[in-house]
């Protein structure tokens, strides 16, 4: 959610009661002080309110939190220790890189420790002739991709704040971006790892190639949002840049033919790189931003693009076009240089932000569905959003049915908030009843923890809490996220949902 209150409206983010007597929490709090200082110079621990408020919320801001205390490390070694001294006071603690976050999932943990990666940011070693990159957490996703740019080299993950979120926060998360369709999350593209465990343990998974022997524990530990342990050092995947790029923008007079549009594109047997979708909201919002340049007229736009050897790319765009046009397209623009391509997807990347324009607040969902059933998700969604008398801007990575569909409302408006969050959350219950799922690439974070069991049955849950249990017996990484609480009498970190006073939220 963005909020242009201050970040005053707290609907979802309630007080949370200590679980320990405020002495024994004050005691712990002087003793984890004591052992940071043996870490950290006094200028790298904040402890006083006004130096923490800047990292209360994160891109969800209608949850804020105070942390105890924050550090910022510099080496695996130092988190090493604070991991250690945490894990030995029995003191929940967060690794928090940008805060970008849009379900909450680096929101400070009450009576807890954060633990700031923004001055491990260097990029440790580039191995041009293996194709990879070994970078520190706090390092900015697009600073991959230019560090190598002049080499022919690219990191293909580009989510749409990647000019300010951070390595290690796409791990959290395995963020994927416009791009993922032909070429996969994070997930894909992370090699291997160095890792500090809840205890304080520095481990090492996978390794430098694209096969490593034994368990996956990379691809375990890549989504899941902090709850395993913290990576402070990271081998890439890099890949060389497509011989040629082609891409087209579609504009529709019906949002629904636009959903059917992506169907016709992967029916044909194209494999583009990218397929996204924005309907009229999310383009006069984009426009009145950054001046896109998209159709005045149109209802929903399609932005399909194609790489490869030239030679390829060729006759595929050929198909692509008529394929578009069979669609029912109202018109298509073909970029004639790179500034005009990058116009194009200056204005998608910046639907997000540039929601802001058209509305003083809004929440922001990515729910999945299967491809057949985009189109019956829209109807839904634009049911819904007759139904709470509320506008939905629908901006999406069609290619993978990956929903971003926006709740605008007004937050100074008496119980808006609470009817965008009813709204939102009966789009991910019909994701789920579709087939798909609660989250592409936002992840569970405190947003959607009413909604883990709706998806997700007793034993998968039994299983997730296992794995969970078997890096951290102590629940002290994270603590609150992605997890419901296993203790009914055990209050959530983060206080009673709305919806779990409606009994949506089962607790195990």
């Amino acid at each position: 959610m963005v909020s242009n209150d201050g970040g005053a409206s707290r609907s979802m983010a309630q007080s949370v009661q200590p679980l320990v007597k405020p002495a024994e929490q004050l005691a712990k709090r002087d003793a984890l002080l004591a052992r940071l200082r043996t870490i950290y110079d006094s200028k790298e621990i904040l402890t006083e309110s006004a130096q923490l408020a800047p990292f209360e919320s994160d891109a969800l801001t209608a949850f804020h939190e105070t942390a105890l205390a924050a550090v910022f490390p510099r080496t695996t070694e130092e988190i090493a220790a604070t991991v250690r001294a945490c894990y030995e006071l029995d003191v929940p603690f967060l690794a928090r890189g940008s805060g970008t976050s849009l379900s909450g999932g680096s929101l400070p943990i009450p009576g807890g420790l954060l633990i700031v990666l923004s001055k491990m940011n260097k990029i440790l070693e580039i191995d041009l002739e293996n194709l990879r990159m070994v970078v520190q957490p706090g390092v900015v996703n697009i600073w991959v991709s230019r560090e190598v740019a002049a080499h022919g080299l690219y990191y293909s993950p580009d989510p749409s704040s990647q000019i300010v979120c951070t390595i290690g926060g796409n791990i959290a998360f395995n963020s994927g971006g416009a791009h993922c369709l032909k070429y996969g999350m994070t997930s894909n593209h992370i090699l291997g790892m160095k890792v500090v465990l809840p205890d304080g343990e520095i481990v090492d998974i996978g390794g430098k190639s694209l096969e490593s022997p034994g368990m996956d524990l990379c691809g375990l530990m890549v989504g899941s949002e902090g709850l395993l342990g913290i990576a402070t050092e990271i081998t890439l995947r890099l890949m060389p840049k497509p011989e040629s790029v082609k891409t087209v923008l579609a504009s529709y007079d019906q949002l629904e033919k636009a959903g059917q549009a992506v169907g016709d594109v992967i029916g044909s047997g194209l494999l583009p790189v990218a397929l996204e979708i924005m309907d009229r909201l999310a383009i006069d919002a984009a426009e009145a931003a950054v001046h896109a340049g998209y159709p005045p007229d149109a209802q929903a736009l399609l932005i399909v693009e194609l790489d490869g050897p030239a030679a390829e790319v060729a006759p595929q765009f050929e198909t692509l076009i008529e394929t578009l046009r069979r669609s029912g397209a109202s018109k298509l623009v073909i970029p004639a240089t790179e500034a005009e391509r990058a116009r194009i997807w200056k204005g998608r990347k910046a639907a997000f932000s540039a929601v802001g324009r058209i509305s003083p607040d809004y929440l922001v969902q990515d729910g999945v569905v299967p491809r057949n059933k985009l189109g019956r998700a829209l109807r839904e969604i634009e049911r819904l959003s007759q139904v709470y008398g509320l506008r939905v801007a629908n901006v999406f990575h069609a290619g993978d049915g990956n929903l971003h569909p926006l709740v605008l409302f007004d937050n100074r408006v008496p119980g808006q908030l609470q009817k965008a969050e009813q709204l939102a959350g009966e789009i991910l219950k019909m994701c789920v009843d579709l087939g798909g799922s609660i989250t592409g690439e936002h992840g569970i974070g405190v947003e959607k923890l009413p909604y883990m069991t709706y998806q997700f049955d007793e034993s998968d849950m039994s299983m997730m809490y296992a794995i969970r249990n078997s890096f951290d017996p102590k629940g002290l990484s994270n603590r609150g996220k992605m997890l419901p609480s296993q203790n009914p009498e055990r209050p959530s970190p983060h206080g009673p949902h709305p919806l779990e006073r409606e009994g949506v939220i089962q607790r195990f």
